[in-house]
């Protein structure tokens, strides 16, 4: 929506047009209509005995506050390895799915209000306005269970795939909201919009990470995963599994794969693709989540091939490993001599930046912005060329405890640390 006259530059959140704030009885949700007459108080009846309106259906400038006002309980590695290894009794099952069905709203929740916090000029934009709604239409989804539900295996069985349903629709969050950010960039500061994406992605990688392990554990434990269309999520039904983390998880084999996908690139822009040596400790393992590891690495290995390809260095990147002595965990170190950071530019790497993006053409537009472009993010998306990379990859890594740090020796080189802490696994 385009507004054309002066809009002040924080409104509350009770003064967004209705178009921004619906809210629709849950009990209207086809899931609910469609379902006939089931046994008496349980979920597939028309009216939900054990619901009550005021679990359901609630006014959006009051009780959404309320959720998000509730204590946020941080999600860890524990939470989600507590219900046991795959493939899960049907009581630990429906108990996974209960503790995601009371967590998630307290944490949509919080996304929401922190939405209708922005600027009315900013949350007006089509591309954060829609994220808007996605977020509001999936704890409307989420609240249509009610409480202490699932109970059933066929309603852990609905209730998965509304689950799969939310995560699918939530899938181009990061670049739909930079989109709209850089639309909005003349009406707010740098240091507004990291500050709020930094918490808004940070949030959204537990949020994220609760609903897709239990489709994790659903996938694992039952006998029908065709029912569900996540084909993302059907890799994680394996031995070594526990949901989305593997407990064998080799940082060399990723590490080796994202140098590939990196170095196909890389060949493709410049015609060139730099060589990698591992070395340290290559056959460690540890118990962690894949996809967030791949991301981090394809970030940093970005990084590094470019520098190296650009500074004319033929020296390879070295990315050395070590495993914790102390505790479930690794350390990494990504060396390249490409050159490293000017002194000018060191600050701003860890922020959110909108700077390679040419905003009328639609394209980036330095020799970075075009390899991100054509690499695009680890999940297929195309934020990395939008400022992401870095500063995402670090929320990921210290989400759990970890850290990513970097020194730099302008006109040489730069070694990115990264540490990460895994979870102990073997009472299981």
């Amino acid at each position: 929506m385009l507004l054309r006259h002066a809009i002040p530059r924080r409104i509350c959140a009770r003064s967004l047009p209705p178009a921004l704030t619906p809210w629709i009885s849950p009990f209207n949700h086809p899931r609910i209509q469609r379902r006939g007459a089931a046994t008496e108080g349980g979920f597939g009846a028309t009216e939900p005995a054990t619901a009550t309106q005021n679990d359901l259906d609630f006014s959006p400038k009051d009780d959404i506050v309320s959720l998000a006002e509730k204590e946020l309980h941080k999600l860890s590695l524990n939470d989600l390895i507590r219900f046991g290894r795959p493939p899960l009794p049907a009581q630990a099952l429906l108990k996974s799915a209960r503790f995601t069905r009371e967590a998630l709203p307290i944490r949509l929740s919080r996304r929401i209000v922190a939405l209708r916090n922005l600027p009315y000029i900013i949350v007006s934009n089509p591309h954060i306005s829609s994220i808007f709604e996605n977020y509001q239409h999936s704890l409307r989804t989420i609240l249509s269970f009610p409480r202490n539900h699932p109970t059933t295996l066929a309603e852990e069985l609905d209730f998965t795939e509304l689950l799969t349903t939310i995560v699918q629709t939530h899938q181009n969050t990061i670049p739909t909201l930079a989109r709209g950010f850089l639309e909005c960039r003349r009406y707010t500061t740098p240091i507004e919009v990291t500050t709020f994406l930094d918490q808004h992605l940070r949030e959204r990688i537990g949020t994220r990470l609760m609903a897709e392990q239990h489709i994790a554990l659903h996938l694992a434990s039952t006998k029908s995963p065709d029912k569900l269309d996540s084909e993302n999520l059907t890799n994680l039904v394996n031995d070594s599994y526990i949901g989305c983390i593997d407990t064998a998880l080799q940082p060399a084999k990723i590490i080796q794969s994202c140098a590939s996908f990196v170095g196909d690139i890389c060949e493709l822009r410049y015609g060139v693709r730099p060589q990698i040596k591992i070395d340290g400790d290559p056959d460690v393992t540890f118990p962690y989540i894949p996809v967030h590891l791949e991301y981090i690495l394809t970030e940093l290995l970005k990084n590094a091939f470019r520098a190296t390809v650009e500074s004319g260095s033929t020296t390879p990147v070295y990315i050395t490993i070590a495993k914790n002595p102390y505790r479930e965990g690794i350390s990494m170190r990504i060396r390249d001599c490409g050159g490293g950071i000017a002194p000018e530019n060191l600050e701003n790497i860890w922020s959110y930046s909108f700077t390679t993006f040419d905003e009328d053409e639609g394209r980036n537009d330095d020799v970075l912005g075009r390899f991100n472009d054509a690499a695009g993010g680890a999940d297929g998306s195309t934020i990395a060329g939008l400022g992401y990379g870095l500063p995402l990859s670090r929320a990921y890594a210290e989400y759990f405890g970890g850290s990513l740090t970097l020194q730099t020796s302008y006109g040489w080189g730069t070694d990115v640390y990264l540490k990460l802490k895994g979870v102990d696994v073997g009472a299981l």
